[in-house]
C-alpha cells in the first residue's frame, strides 16, 4: 500500500514537472511572437505606443498582450509579483536595473538564455545580455509575475490558438485537393471529349473521300 502510494505522489509530481515545463515552452513561444514585431521601435521617453516605448511602456504593452495589467513606472512595476533570485530567473520574469544611480530607473523582460529584451534608449526595442557590462553592474533584482497557474493559462491559450490554426490550415488544404480534383476531373473530360470529336471527324472525312475515288473509277475513261 505504501510503495503504491509513493508510486502515485512520484506521478503526480512528474505530471507537475513535465506540465511545468510545457506551459513554460509555450509561454516562451508567446511572448516572443509578441516582441519580435517590436524589435527594433525606437525609445521614446513616455512613450508606450509602438510609435515608441519607453522601457516600462514596453514592458506594460508586452504584457497587456497577455492579458495582465502592470503598473505604468519600473518602480511601481518592482512592487508587483514575487521575488526572484537571479540564479532562478525563468522566461517571462521583470529584471530591474538601477540605472541613474537613484534605485530603479530601467526594466526589461527574460527570455531565457542569459538574454532580456528592453527598450535602451540608444537601440530602442533590442536584446541584451544579463552578462553585458553596463546592465550587470546596475542590477537591482527581478520579480515574477507570472505564477504557474497563469502558465498553464497562458500554455492552453498557446495550444488552443495552435490547433484553430492547424485546423483552418487542414481545412484549406481539404479546400484546395477538391478544387484541384475538379479541375482534373474537367479536364480529363475534356480531353474526352476533344478525342471523340476527332475521331468522329476523321470517320466524317473518310466516307467522302471512298466515295469519290469510286465514282472516278466507275466513270472514268479508262472504264469506256
Amino acid at each position: 500500500m505504501r510503495r503504491a502510494t509513493r508510486v502515485g505522489v512520484l506521478v503526480l509530481v512528474l505530471s507537475l514537472v513535465f506540465g511545468a515545463g510545457q506551459a513554460l515552452a509555450a509561454t516562451g513561444s508567446k511572448l516572443e511572437s509578441t516582441v519580435e514585431p517590436l524589435l527594433g521601435i525606437k525609445y521614446r521617453y513616455g512613450g508606450t505606443t509602438t510609435k515608441g516605448f519607453d522601457c516600462s511602456g514596453f514592458v506594460r504593452y508586452v504584457y497587456g498582450k497577455l492579458g495582465i495589467d502592470l503598473p505604468r513606472s519600473s518602480r511601481e512595476q518592482y512592487k508587483v509579483g514575487q521575488k526572484v533570485a537571479k540564479d532562478e530567473l525563468r522566461i517571462g520574469d521583470l529584471v530591474f536595473f538601477n540605472t541613474n544611480g537613484k534605485g530603479v530607473s530601467h526594466v526589461g523582460i527574460y527570455m531565457g538564455d542569459g538574454r532580456f529584451v528592453h527598450s535602451s534608449t540608444s537601440k530602442g526595442v533590442t536584446y541584451t545580455s544579463m552578462k553585458d557590462k553596463y546592465y550587470s553592474k546596475r542590477y537591482l533584482g527581478a520579480r515574477r509575475i507570472l505564477d504557474d497557474e497563469e502558465y498553464r493559462k497562458l500554455a492552453v491559450a498557446v495550444e488552443k490558438a495552435k490547433n484553430e490554426s492547424a485546423a483552418d490550415n487542414a481545412e484549406a488544404t481539404d479546400a484546395d485537393d477538391a478544387s484541384q480534383a475538379l479541375i482534373e476531373e474537367a479536364m480529363e473530360n475534356a480531353a474526352e471529349d476533344a478525342t471523340q470529336d476527332e475521331a468522329q471527324e476523321d470517320a466524317q472525312d473518310e466516307v467522302p473521300a471512298e466515295d469519290e475515288n469510286a465514282d472516278e473509277d466507275e466513270g472514268g475513261p479508262e472504264q469506256g
